[in-house]
C-alpha cells in the first residue's frame, strides 16, 4: 500500500474511533485533532479542520472537541459501517423477511437474505437470491427507519429476483402490471400504475394473485 493508501486508511479508522467515542463515553480531543491533520494532509479542509488546526487541544472543551468531532465526520460523509451499529443490519434482516413472505405469495422459490459479497469493499449491504446478489447496494444508513429500510431492501430484492427467473415480479392482483416499491406517507408500499396510479398492498402482505374468470 503507498503512503496516501495508509493515510486514508489511518483516516478511515480514526473517524469510526470518532463515532464510537460521540456514541459512546465520551471523545477526548487527541483523535479528532489528529484526524484533522490527515485530513488536512489529503486536501479535505473544512471549517471544523481550519478551527482545530487553529486552536491549542488544550483550550478545546468538552462540547468543542464533540462539535468539531462531529463537524469532521459530517465533512468526510462518514458513513458508518454495520459493525458500529449492529441494529441497523437487524432491521435490514427484518425488512427481508417481509419481501420473502411476498415473494412466497407470488410462487417463486428460493430464499432471499441480505449479505455482504466478498468482491464489494466499501461497506454495503446486499440482496441475494439464489446464490445472486448482484442488487443495487444498501447502505447502512437506511437500517435507521424502518419503512426506509423496506422500500429499499424490497426495490433491490425486485432487481436480483427478475435477474434470475426473468420474468416481472411482483405483479398486481388485479392488473397484472408489474409494481414498485415506494414510500406512501411514510408507509413502504407496492404501488402499480394501472387505472391510475394505486397502492396494491403494503410491502410483506402482497396478496395471491387472483385467478382470471373464466
Amino acid at each position: 500500500m503507498d503512503s496516501s493508501g495508509q493515510v486514508e486508511g489511518t483516516v478511515r479508522r480514526l473517524a469510526a474511533q470518532v463515532y464510537r467515542a460521540l456514541h459512546g463515553n465520551g471523545l477526548q480531543a487527541e483523535p479528532v485533532v489528529e484526524l484533522a491533520c490527515l485530513m488536512e494532509e489529503l486536501g479535505l479542509s473544512g471549517p471544523a479542520v481550519r478551527e482545530i488546526l487553529e486552536r491549542r487541544p488544550v483550550d478545546l472543551s468538552p462540547s468543542d472537541v464533540d462539535r468539531l468531532g462531529r463537524g469532521l465526520l459530517e465533512l468526510m460523509d462518514f458513513e458508518h459501517g454495520f459493525d458500529l451499529e449492529p441494529g441497523l443490519w437487524e432491521t435490514l434482516e427484518s425488512a427481508v423477511e417481509a419481501v420473502e413472505r411476498d415473494l412466497r405469495s407470488s410462487g417463486i422459490e428460493g430464499a432471499l437474505r441480505i449479505t455482504m459479497p466478498d468482491w464489494d469493499d466499501h461497506g454495503c449491504a446486499r440482496v441475494e437470491f439464489r446464490g445472486a446478489c448482484g442488487s443495487p447496494p444498501i447502505w447502512p444508513s437506511t437500517g435507521r427507519d424502518a419503512e426506509v429500510a423496506l422500500a429499499e431492501v424490497a426495490d433491490a430484492a425486485q432487481d436480483v429476483v427478475m435477474d434470475v427467473v426473468w420474468t416481472v415480479w411482483p405483479t398486481c392482483p388485479d392488473h397484472r402490471l408489474g409494481l414498485h416499491a415506494a414510500l406512501v406517507e411514510g408507509a413502504a408500499v407496492w404501488r402499480c400504475a394501472g387505472a391510475g396510479t394505486h397502492t396494491a398492498a403494503t410491502i410483506g402482505d402482497l396478496p395471491r394473485p387472483r385467478r382470471p374468470h373464466r
